[in-house]
């Protein structure tokens, strides 16, 4: 785990980290590298054994764990989440909203509900853990760190609920910023591009390098998990002590070829003539 030759390991000793979607892929990954420097976790996610099996491997690391479902969508069950876990770590002192769905699919065959659901998931389920988190923040002075997508500034074919969400996400990051900074309380977002092993890279165009779509990429390879979570501890930590409404882009340049490849890349795997 990298973050650990940068940082001290008790970087984040005392600090309770709440992590959406912490069950596993990026925003495991993130939580792993708070954990590997002295902070206590706290997951939710919608199934239970996924989050008993993440919490081990954070114990593993040295963190008290709290882990216990809960969907983003539905606030009052998240707000007891949120609040069981300030009883058994302490309050938050950093929020991490990384629950989202995602599916490649034509606008035109989209389904109202599908819209929704992604919606609901990333946009409303990350307003619902700051409503639920606020006053927890605002004691802390903590900061907030949204998981977007490249999809929130770029269009990209094949994804037009999630461009909707993730641009949702990235103005109500930037009005959290304007309106909490009083408050001590600090929002920015992170916009991961290709990062291997990841569910995400296999549902959006199959995770193969060796694709004309990943041959963009300027520097030349996927990403690492743990770089996403290096991002995030460096947002969270005092080194951004005067970073707030801001989107930190960690894609490798992915984006600045624009999304022609990736619609490619999805045509292929769909099978689309």
């Amino acid at each position: 785990m990298l973050v650990t030759r940068f940082f001290p390991a008790d970087a984040f000793k005392g600090t309770t980290v709440f992590v959406t979607g912490g069950g596993s892929g990026i925003n495991l990954g993130i939580a792993k590298n708070f954990a590997a420097l002295g902070a206590n976790v706290a997951i939710c996610g919608r199934k239970q054994d996924k989050l008993d099996r993440a919490a081990e491997e954070l114990r593993a690391l040295g963190a008290k764990v709290h882990a216990e479902a809960a969907d983003v969508r539905d606030a009052a069950r998240l707000e007891t989440v949120i609040g069981n876990a300030a009883a058994a770590l302490g309050p938050i002192g950093v929020l991490v909203c990384g629950a989202a769905g995602n599916f490649p699919v034509p606008a035109e065959e989209l389904s109202p509900n599908g819209f929704k659901t992604v919606v609901d998931i990333d946009l409303i389920g990350s307003f619902n853990a700051t409503r639920a988190a606020f006053e927890q923040l605002k004691a802390t002075k903590g900061s907030v760190i949204f998981i977007s997508a490249g999809m929130a500034y770029v269009p990209f074919p094949y994804q037009v609920h999630v461009g909707a969400a993730k641009a949702g996400i990235d103005m109500m990051m930037k009005n959290l910023a304007l309106e909490w900074g009083k408050y001590g309380i600090r929002a920015n977002s992170i916009v991961p591009g290709p990062i291997e092993g990841t569910e995400g890279m296999k549902r959006l165009g199959g995770g193969d390098y060796e694709s004309s779509r990943y041959r963009s990429i300027p520097l030349g390879r996927f990403g690492a998990v743990d770089e996403i979570g290096q991002a995030a501890v460096f947002l969270a930590s005092p080194l951004a002590a005067y970073i707030t409404g801001t989107v930190l882009v960690v894609d490798g340049g992915s984006n600045l070829a624009g999304s022609t490849l990736f619609g490619q890349a999805i045509e292929a795997m769909r099978g689309a003539p």
